[in-house]
């Protein structure tokens, strides 16, 4: 997948390279060009691509192909330019339609991820609607999704079975809707502390028409820890892609991440695991026995949150770290478990 080529924290979006690769610049030392000016004739969609993939390429705009084809594909009403019908890329486009092209490639010149500038994207098999600045689900984030669900069809008698998942810092509601959508039994709860994200979700579960199975808040894990374990109990999976960049890092993001996307849902704190500390803490309260947490991560923080479960969650046991398709340590998955003192603790 074109969007998925990323080197190491695993936030990206069209257009932007990974925190922590050398060369990086800030956005402060480059300028916002303009656009081209719209052609004095008709121009065909083959033309116009033509005219802003040059156009990109000369301003230094990441993936300037992609990029133009995505957002001209999207005005032709389609999702990939290949889908679009031959001779439809070489009619001439309408007035109309010619100025919206150049009004949406014009965005992108600001840097402005294409998600947010065709307002939808696909998440594994959906579609969901995006607006800034709610976090854009990544490429690896539908690997976290595949982890819960396997584990959750798993279960004995899971088709008859009442499942639930909390999932926190929802976004769009990428992650809720897609597990929603693969398992009818389930139910499901997330919260996100931006009043943004929380909309988002609401407004694409509607149009999936998944709104009566996913129940939505506005929370912030850390203030709103007593309100939460008053909320959520006996969860089978407690599911997170929290923030989790180191705050050093968040210095050399790209414009496409540092001018559009939510702070809040990327900075960790100084280690990342600021709110990776609190969702673990509280997770024994919100979960069955035997539920389990499924986080992604930076890959430098599995084996610290190893150490820092074992040192001070004690009803929490680390089960596992998998791989992304990169092969980086991403998700790690822990498992709540009975009382170490109790004698019916489950030796396996």
């Amino acid at each position: 997948m074109w969007w998925s080529r990323t080197l190491n924290t695993g936030r990206c979006c069209l257009g932007c390279r990974r925190s922590g690769e050398k060369g990086i610049w800030s956005f402060h030392t480059r300028p916002i060009w303009s656009a081209p000016a719209l052609p004095a004739g008709q121009i065909t969609a083959l033309q116009a691509l033509d005219v802003w993939k040059r156009h990109f390429e000369e301003k230094g705009v990441p993936e300037p192909e992609h990029s133009s084809q995505h957002i001209i594909a999207h005005l032709l009403g389609a999702k990939t330019i290949e889908s679009v019908e031959p001779q439809r890329l070489t009619e001439f486009l309408s007035k109309e339609k010619t100025e919206q092209v150049w009004q949406l490639c014009t965005r992108r010149l600001s840097r402005m991820p294409v998600q947010y500038i065709i307002e939808e994207w696909d998440f594994r098999d959906l579609t969901l609607k995006m607006r800034p600045p709610v976090f854009i689900p990544r490429p690896e984030t539908e690997e976290l999704v595949e982890l819960v669900l396997t584990d959750l069809q798993k279960d004995p008698g899971a088709a008859e079975a009442h499942q639930t998942c909390l999932e926190i810092g929802c976004g769009s509601g990428a992650v809720s809707l897609s597990l929603l959508k693969s398992l009818p039994q389930l139910e499901a709860f997330a919260l996100d502390q931006s009043q943004d994200a929380v909309d988002l979700s609401r407004e694409n579960a509607l149009r999936l028409g998944l709104q009566d199975r996913l129940k939505v808040y506005h929370m912030d894990v850390i203030k709103d820890a007593d309100r939460m374990l008053g909320l959520f109990s006996s969860i089978s999976a407690l599911v997170s892609n929290p923030p989790y960049l180191f705050s050093e890092d968040m210095a050399l993001l790209e414009p496409e991440i540092f001018r559009f996307e939510d702070y809040s849902a990327l900075d960790g704190g100084e280690d990342g695991l600021n709110v990776i500390r609190q969702i673990l803490t509280l997770a024994p309260g919100f979960l069955s026995n035997h539920g389990r947490v499924y986080l992604e991560v930076d890959p430098r923080h599995p084996p610290l949150i190893r150490q820092w479960v074992e040192e001070n969650v004690e009803e929490l046991r680390y089960m596992e770290t998998r791989h992304d398709v990169s092969s980086r340590p991403r998700f790690c998955i822990l498992q709540k478990e009975e009382s170490h003192k109790d004698p019916k603790v489950d030796q396996d």
